[in-house]
């Protein structure tokens, strides 16, 4: 192992319940990862998602891929405590199987471009070696002091 769960906390802005990897198992700095987020049916969601049947929502797998690429992208940068990298886009996620309690995730992560801020990234959820779930992301860095989300447009009257 790389990086145990206390090391990540010192990368990663993230904590409880929304800290969604455990574990680095393997890193090359500015290149690739690979993390491991243990799903265990202890997770909040698993309460509404689905009762009788618990699946991991996908939205959160691709959270967790994002959050192993910003250990990744985060590991070198030497003010990272005044860093967040936000999300601007993500294209061809696919979903490929339900994952469930008791999976154990491999959040596999490749560089693709970093220009400036903006970083893309490749990444990839098995369990046993199945594909769970893919997806390519860009994401931005920004300062925390300075950077705040935009506001949102008033939706327009209605006539």
């Amino acid at each position: 192992m790389v990086l145990d769960i206390n090391a990540i906390q010192k990368i990663l802005p993230h904590r409880y319940p929304f800290l969604l990897v455990d574990a680095i198992e393997e890193m090359e700095p500015s290149k690739r990862i690979v993390g491991i987020k243990n799903v265990t049916i202890n997770e909040s969601y698993f309460q509404g998602h689905f009762p009788g049947q618990p699946i991991m929502p996908g939205v959160l797998i691709i959270e967790s891929l994002a959050q192993t690429g910003g250990v990744l992208l985060l590991t070198e940068v030497p003010d990272r405590a005044n860093k967040l990298i936000y999300f601007v886009a993500i294209d061809n996620a696919r979903f490929r199987r339900p994952v469930v309690p008791g999976d154990q995730l491999r959040l596999e992560l490749t560089v693709v471009s970093c220009r400036g801020t903006f970083c893309k990234l490749e990444g990839r959820a098995t369990v046993n070696g199945e594909l769970a779930a893919e997806a390519t992301m860009m994401c931005k860095m920004v300062d925390v002091q300075t950077e705040q989300a935009p506001a949102a447009e008033p939706a327009g009257k209605a006539r």
